[in-house]
């Protein structure tokens, strides 16, 4: 019997099939879904047709307001109390909004606009900060990225962020809060996943996103961005994302 060819895209044939299987469950889903899938490894990458649609960042935002807190602490540009890297960890395990307009306010600048001048650097090339929202602006909770955004901020985290300073985001984002065990995290246990997730109901309704890694080594990384559009809430986003990571990756590992 001869074996049938996988089609071409530079993953293997049993991912190539999840893939497939993954963009026909999201375009069944309310809204519509960012998804980009990386391999760190061979260097495929898979991007639906929505990956590079803007969308709210939510609490996904946070995860590169660590990467820049750390990196500045390291130049010697700033210096984190204990009570700032308390707050960081808050923001990584349970997604503290309190933490994170700490943070902002602390180490915006005079005009608040210090972090967002420092994430395109992270690979938040497409982000914008949104006006009209609140009484800061630039504010970390009122801006819009791209999936492909935050797949390229994971993979700056893992291939370019210094090693003690991933080893600490790697392992806050695989021990997460109870509150962020969905997205990525639907891998499953043996996959040994980590994520950070961002959940909010703005303008035209809920999204709710989630990025993070998986496999030995991160070998694998995943965002997924997906705006409800007023046709879903937080449960069904809460579904669509994490049934995305377990048709990729359940029983693979």
């Amino acid at each position: 019997m001869t074996t049938p060819a996988c089609p071409a895209g530079g993953f293997d044939c049993d991912l190539q099939a999840r893939i497939q299987a993954a963009d026909r469950y999201a375009a069944t889903r309310p809204g519509t879904v960012g998804i980009v899938l990386r391999d760190r490894t061979t260097g495929a990458v898979w991007r639906n047709a929505h990956a590079e649609d803007p969308t709210w960042t939510a609490s996904t935002i946070k995860l590169a307001m660590v990467v820049d807190l750390l990196r500045r602490s390291r130049a010697g540009q700033v210096h984190l109390t204990p009570a700032d890297r308390t707050a960081i960890k808050a923001m990584l395990h349970s997604s503290d909004d309190d933490a994170a307009t700490t943070l902002w306010s602390k180490y915006g600048g005079p005009d608040h606009t210090a972090w967002n001048k420092a994430f395109p650097a992270y690979g938040l090339t497409s982000l914008q900060p949104q006006k009209g929202y609140s009484k800061v602006y630039p504010y970390w909770g009122f801006q819009k990225c791209t999936t492909a955004d935050l797949d390229r901020l994971m993979t700056y985290v893992l291939e370019k962020v210094p090693t003690d300073d991933r080893a600490f985001i790697v392992s806050a984002m695989r021990t997460v809060a109870p509150n962020q065990q969905w997205g990525v995290w639907g891998a499953g246990k043996p996959a040994t996943p980590g994520n950070k997730d961002g959940w909010s109901e703005e303008d035209g309704g809920w999204v709710m996103n989630t990025v993070g890694f998986v496999g030995p080594g991160e070998r694998y990384t995943l965002a997924i961005m997906n705006n409800l559009r007023g046709a879903g809430g937080y449960d069904e986003g809460q579904t669509t994302d994490t049934e995305i990571a377990r048709i990729l990756f359940n029983g693979r590992f």
